[in-house]
């Protein structure tokens, strides 16, 4: 009784000391997260102060160009009227005289200094055409154009920086089982349209954006910096994070379904922007049977049927791709863990022209 008395206390004792550890790690925790923080607090004051300096430096840029411009007008117009003034003079001077030459009674006097009175030498100023009165008006609407162009971009990039804000946790959150029924995973449905302005040249889309085709054909689409220049791919509209899942009719034999950083590059070799040939990117080859990773395959199950499933929770690190069949029989085909740093986005990776993609409606 003695000896099972002892071993309980030293249990005890050894879960003291394993809690007195974790108490000691967590609060090692709050001090970094606490660190973490300041720093963030400084380097963000002193990136804001940055760009606040850029902003006041180009103001007084703009400032001082359109006073330089006055002066090279203003002084371009005295120039012109000084020489229209003496132009006056010089007319005036004719003009008396003329007037003196007109009381002249001796008539041979008269037609002796009339060809030199009368005489006038060819203006040197020139003619003078004002512009319609709109000299700086366009200085100030180029001005408004670029603070409605930044509030846009700072509304947008609010949100990402709001959001990586919030998605800081100290204690790691433990994966939580993917949903067993296909009724389950239909809880976080979500709908996913395709951005035009990330869409290749010969990338079409249709369906209200939701449907894909690679095309032989130029779509001519409007120059954009989020456009992918060298591999036929478009992204999502959407930004995916927490538990998200959709599902993707596929037809053609070099379709990928992807989920992607959004600064993956948009041009480039295929290591730089192909999708699941990079680290910022996980792609599943439908037809290839193959997910691909930071340049890394792995053989996965054929599909039986052209829809495929794909089931993120972005912060537990999983992501997980199913082949649905008869729209109620799902079997998974590749299971991803890891650590996602940024946004997700929906992704479309076409190898041969004709390939279709399009997201499903689920709800």
């Amino acid at each position: 009784m003695e000896q099972q008395l002892e071993v309980s206390r030293l249990n005890i004792q050894q879960r003291i000391q394993d809690r007195e550890k974790d108490v000691k790690l967590l609060q090692q925790e709050v001090e970094a997260v606490s660190h973490s923080a300041d720093k963030a607090v400084e380097d963000s004051e002193k990136i804001f102060t940055q760009l606040i300096r850029l902003l006041q430096k180009r103001s007084s840029d703009v400032k001082q160009q359109i006073r330089s411009q006055l002066e090279t007008e203003v002084s371009r117009v005295k120039v012109l009227q000084e020489m229209l003034q003496q132009d006056i003079t010089e007319l005036k001077r004719k003009d008396a005289e003329l007037k003196q030459l007109s009381h002249t009674e001796d008539h041979n006097q008269f037609l002796h200094n009339y060809p030199s009175v009368s005489q006038l030498s060819e203006p040197d100023s020139p003619s003078i055409n004002i512009r319609p009165l709109r000299y700086f008006e366009d200085v100030t609407a180029a001005v408004s154009e670029l603070r409605d162009k930044l509030q846009d971009t700072l509304g947008n990039e609010w949100t990402n920086i709001s959001l990586t804000v919030t998605e800081v946790d100290v204690l790691l959150p433990h994966p939580e089982p993917d949903p067993k029924t296909r009724a389950g995973f239909l809880e976080y449905s979500c709908e996913i349209t395709l951005d035009p302005n990330t869409a290749h040249a010969y990338v079409s889309l249709t369906e209200g954006n939701r449907k894909a085709t690679s095309s032989g054909q130029n779509q001519k689409y409007p120059s954009h910096p989020e456009r992918f220049t060298t591999c036929l791919q478009v992204l999502s509209r959407e930004r995916l994070t927490g538990r998200c899942y959709w599902e993707v009719e596929c037809k053609g034999g070099g379709v990928h379904v992807a989920v992607v950083y959004k600064n993956i590059s948009r041009a480039g070799t295929r290591n730089k922007c192909g999708f699941g040939y990079n680290n910022k990117s996980w792609a599943l080859h439908c037809q290839g049977s193959l997910h691909l990773h930071d340049g890394i395959t792995t053989t996965v199950p054929l599909l039986r049927s052209s829809r495929v499933g794909v089931y993120l929770d972005h912060r537990a690190g999983v992501l997980s791709f199913y082949n649905i069949s008869d729209h109620k029989t799902m079997t998974l085909l590749h299971r991803v863990l890891t650590t996602f740093t940024q946004p997700l986005y929906a992704g479309l990776w076409f190898l041969d022209y004709g390939d279709t993609s399009e997201f499903c409606k689920l709800n």
